[in-house]
């Protein structure tokens, strides 16, 4: 037995039965074997047998205690161990599966009572103060819990359990480098605990650690890749570094795992459209508003889907039976306002973005695309009000400041337009088109050295082939400015991206988008072709 040998040591144990039934050691062994074995409903047969033969077999007790707790069987559980305290009131092992009974039934001050009496009986036991920590912790007593803890390590240094516990207690107490601390050293004693790189993972996450958090929560789910919680920890961390192919592929495995998780497949939906792989994420979308048939946001999500796919007629129909569900859904009739405003139903749209701030008055991005449409519509005070509350709720919202700039330029308030496009390169210096107009306004303001300077800087940018991350910037401030219709800003920006990273797929995609939403089949087919060769998930709507 002691090589691990449980079928050995369950013949030995039932040929010492069948020798000498009434002999309650062996009754009591042969229960500890069916119990290691999963085979609950024998072992507590055995083990109650040994009982009767010797009411204070104590040990008999626990264990029966203990497997009627795995079969969840509280009370049992609760009367087997209260026997044990009654027969041997000085067995700190007695008051110690009494206390784990009793915090499981939420009798938390007995709890406490029946564990703080097992250390009292052994205080050197460092597993005891472990045990009494825990407790602590889980009433929500973190000094008690962390001070029980210490103790434990002071009596035991490489008690792993301990630096593990005391590390989360200590996240929770937001002492972040005292987490990392324990954590790490509890990694170091058993590098196999997967429980313990997810708690470091969250601990790196919240000192702003991103990279560091996705490669402690690979390790966990490589330990263990049938957790859940952890493959949909990892799929959003990586949504954090825009690792796309790791959150889609974690999100997958977690789908997989809770098959009627709708959160799960909406998370899966949301990886697959940040990569560009609205096809793919529709009947995510679908099987998420399946599960949970009364949410309107994943109808929403659907419609964002769709969206990018540019068919937008599906995107209304699935935004308008969202809001049926959800009427007081912001995003719902902001996202509507924008399929309107990208069929031109200009009309439509203006209401949807309306109701939308109405609702939640702090969206910025739906004064924004209503600033961007009034302009359009040459309503310059109205655009020039609600792109001032998007600055004003955002105040980095280089889009923002950019148009803004924009239209100061257009009603020759030149000296405020140089301020607001100025802002928008402190925000985003890579903004080619910020560089490009802010050129033109000095020009027209006499200050050639200064024009000059902002061409070059825009040509500059547009001539580095090589930075991928002006390529992102310069793609995502497309993407903003494709959804709030302004077609001929998104493709300057998305111009920018190709000619900055001619590599870069996305750039290529979403410049296929726009000349596809202008007109340009022809252009707009190339670019396609171009996202496609570079990244076969890329392609083109409908297809």
């Amino acid at each position: 037995m002691g090589r691990g040998d449980m079928p050995q040591a369950r013949a030995e144990f039932e040929k010492a039965v069948r020798l000498a039934p009434r002999n309650a050691e062996a009754q009591s062994a042969l229960g500890w074997v069916f119990a290691q074995e999963g085979e609950l409903d024998e072992a507590v047969s055995h083990l109650n047998r040994a009982i009767k033969l010797n009411p204070g077999f104590i040990d008999a007790h626990l264990t029966l205690a203990s497997v009627l707790m795995q079969q969840g069987k509280i009370l049992e559980a609760e009367k087997a161990a209260r026997s044990a305290v009654s027969t041997a009131p000085a067995n700190p092992e007695a008051h110690r599966v009494l206390a784990r009974i009793l915090s499981v039934k939420n009798s938390r001050e007995e709890a406490l009572t029946e564990m703080k009496r097992a250390v009292e009986l052994a205080p050197e036991r460092a597993d005891l103060h472990d045990d009494l920590g825990s407790i602590f912790a889980q009433q929500s007593q973190l000094p008690e819990a962390a001070k029980a803890f210490e103790e434990t390590l002071r009596l035991q240094p490489n008690f792993e359990p301990a630096h593990f516990h005391l590390g989360v207690v200590r996240q929770q107490e937001q002492q972040l480098e005292e987490s990392a601390t324990e954590l790490g050293k509890a990694i170091a004693l058993v590098p196999q605990d997967a429980m313990a790189h997810y708690y470091l993972s969250r601990t790196l996450a919240a000192q702003s650690k991103p990279a560091d958090a996705v490669q402690e929560l690979r390790k966990a789910v490589a330990l263990m890749p049938n957790w859940a919680e952890s493959q949909l920890e990892l799929g959003i961390a990586c949504q954090r570094v825009a690792d796309t192919d790791c959150a889609v592929s974690a999100f997958s495995a977690a789908v997989k795992l809770r098959p009627d998780d709708a959160e799960a497949y909406n998370d899966l939906g949301l990886a697959q459209v940040q990569k560009g792989e609205a096809e793919a994420s529709i009947a995510n979308f679908q099987k998420a508003a399946q599960l949970r048939p009364r949410d309107g946001t994943f109808l929403g999500n659907l419609a964002i889907a769709y969206m990018q796919r540019a068919d937008f007629d599906a995107a209304i129909m699935q935004l308008q039976a969202g809001l049926k569900l959800n009427p007081e859904n912001a995003s719902l009739h902001y996202n509507l306002g924008l399929a309107y405003k990208l069929k031109d139903q200009l009309d439509k749209a203006v209401p949807e973005f309306e109701e939308a701030i109405s609702l939640q008055p702090d969206l910025t991005d739906a004064h924004y695309t209503l600033g961007v449409l009034y302009w359009q519509r040459g309503e310059f005070d109205k655009a020039t009000r609600e792109l001032q509350a998007a600055i004003q709720g955002a105040p980095n919202y280089a889009e923002a400041h950019y148009t803004l700039g924009t239209i100061f330029k257009q009603q020759g308030k030149l000296p405020e337009a140089a301020a607001e496009l100025k802002e928008a390169i402190r925000l985003q210096p890579d903004f080619a088109g910020a560089h490009t107009t802010l050129a033109s306004v000095l020009r027209q303001l006499g200050d050639s050295r200064g024009a000059a300077d902002e061409a070059g800087a825009g040509a500059r940018i547009a001539a580095n082939t090589n930075n991928l991350q002006a390529a992102t910037f310069a793609t995502n401030s497309g993407r903003k400015l494709l959804g709030a219709g302004d077609l001929d800003g998104a493709i300057a920006q998305f111009r920018s991206a190709v000619n900055s990273s001619p590599a870069y797929a996305p750039a290529h995609y979403q410049l296929g988008l726009a000349l596809s939403q202008k007109g340009e089949k022809d252009e707009a087919k190339r670019e396609f072709q171009k996202a496609a060769a570079l990244d076969p998930h890329l392609t083109p709507p409908g297809q």
